[in-house]
């Protein structure tokens, strides 16, 4: 029997490396390792193929981040004014009509994510859609039509920062995943990161 073949969906998605990681005592937090592999790429190996292209926002190791093997695109606003500027800095040069952000640090992604944010944005019509879990939304994980880009320009040119605040401009879908405790686990502590690698083996591929 032929195995299904996944068509990947008219989307950019947008790994976000380019923060400070204060938790990680500065350490650049895409390159931190889980089972000697940097957590960026883990993140992007669950969106490779769903997707059709991954890019990377990162402002330091640019060189590292280039050798996980996808365009890596830098903030152009001073200062990283946080998650958004990342976005807007990769809808420069995205190919495609929808953007997905991701944070670096979410290795267990569910693998339906960009199928199911975006078909799911495509039949109710918004530009604008959220996965959420047990755990609550989780809304840096979003899918945004590049026709919200100018809108999002002008949200942090004029101070705004956050991700939730700026979702609530916008009609706005919530799609929940269900299946996997550990889909949206976010490696913010070393003990975040010990949790991980207990559980790595299960989504190595």
């Amino acid at each position: 029997m032929q195995k299904n073949h996944i068509e990947p969906r008219p989307v950019s998605a947008v790994i976000l490396a380019g923060g400070l990681a204060r938790r990680f005592q500065g350490e650049d937090k895409g390159l931190i390792e889980l089972l000697r592999r940097p957590l960026v790429a883990w993140t992007a190996e669950r969106l490779y193929g769903h997707a059709a292209e991954v890019l990377i926002n990162a402002n330091r190791n640019l060189q590292r981040y280039a050798a996980i093997g996808h365009t890596v695109v830098a903030d152009y606003l001073p200062d990283r004014p946080g998650p958004l500027a990342g976005l807007l800095a990769a809808a420069r040069t995205a190919q495609q009509e929808w953007l997905l952000c991701v944070p670096c640090d979410v290795p267990f992604l569910p693998l339906d994510l960009v199928m199911q944010l975006h078909d799911h944005a495509i039949s109710s019509r918004v530009r604008l859609a959220r996965a959420a879990d047990e755990t609550g939304t989780h809304f840096a994980v979003m899918l945004a039509h590049r026709e919200l880009m100018p809108d999002l320009d002008q949200f942090v040119r004029t101070g705004g920062r956050q991700v939730q605040a700026w979702q609530a401009r916008h009609a706005c879908e919530t799609i929940f995943f269900g299946n996997d405790p550990y889909a949206f686990l976010n490696i913010n502590t070393a003990d975040d990161l010990k949790k991980a690698e207990r559980i790595a083996h299960r989504y190595a591929r």
